[in-house]
């Protein structure tokens, strides 16, 4: 839960309301997180998934790279 409470300082720092919730195995993720390596999937932000419309908003994209950057800034000082 570590990793978790990175991404909910991080999304909260950056105004992003954090929503945390389980989702189903099956992702390249959750076989990673399987194996020992933690990777949750912090932003999906796209709309009419696996569809012919699917998309995501350059405002998301904006976002989360304000939150991914976020994260990289709280890690960063870890050991300090």
């Amino acid at each position: 839960m570590h990793v978790i409470d990175i991404v909910v300082k991080a999304m909260s720092e950056c105004g992003v309301p954090p929503k945390v919730e389980p989702i189903r195995g099956g992702t390249d993720g959750a076989q990673l997180s399987f194996k020992g390596l933690p990777c949750p999937n912090i932003f999906a932000g796209g709309v009419n998934f696996h569809g012919p419309y699917e998309f995501v908003s350059i405002q998301v994209m904006e976002k989360a790279m304000q939150v991914v950057v976020k994260i990289c800034e709280i890690t960063a000082h870890f050991n300090d």
